[in-house]
């Protein structure tokens, strides 16, 4: 059976434009934790800048609560962990604000998808709460997109 983290490129592209078309999003990549890496990412966003040691650290089930203190870097930005329910059955995401930027605080999230991550970070002025709904729904569409590949091989 294919794996979800073994689907090509394109497809992960695709998810990505879907999420970018909302008008809610600044920057969105795919990542996975096995090997840790970057699957797709916005081309004109800094997350194609995610290095291999910035998705093990987002993605190490192992002592998250040093996130908290010490923060989570993506592409370079620091950002202030919110909230953390990565792992958290049925919740499955996270909450991140970008620090210190010369544009300002923007809200992050991230939503598990299986072995996968939807990383996105809204646009200047989107909030939290409205960017993390619009991420779950995302996620659910690429979710039923890929069974839906997978059944079809």
């Amino acid at each position: 059976m294919q794996r979800i983290e073994d689907f090509s490129q394109d497809v992960w592209q695709d998810c990505i434009k879907l999420f970018l078309q909302t008008n809610m999003c600044s920057d969105a990549a795919v990542v996975t934790n096995c090997p840790p890496w970057l699957l797709a990412s916005s081309p004109e966003g800094n997350f194609i800048q995610m290095t291999q040691e910035e998705v093990q650290t987002l993605l190490a089930k192992e002592e998250r609560e040093k996130l908290f203190v010490q923060g989570v870097t993506l592409a370079g930005i620091k950002c202030l962990l919110i909230r953390d329910n990565l792992f958290t059955e049925g919740n499955n995401s996270m909450d991140l604000r970008t620090k210190g930027q010369s544009r300002g605080s923007q809200a992050v999230t991230v939503v598990q998808m299986g072995s996968v991550y939807l990383v996105v970070m809204g646009k200047k002025g989107t909030e939290g709460g409205p960017l993390n709904l619009k991420a779950f729904e995302i996620a659910g569409y690429m979710k039923e997109a890929v069974l839906e590949q997978i059944s079809n091989c």
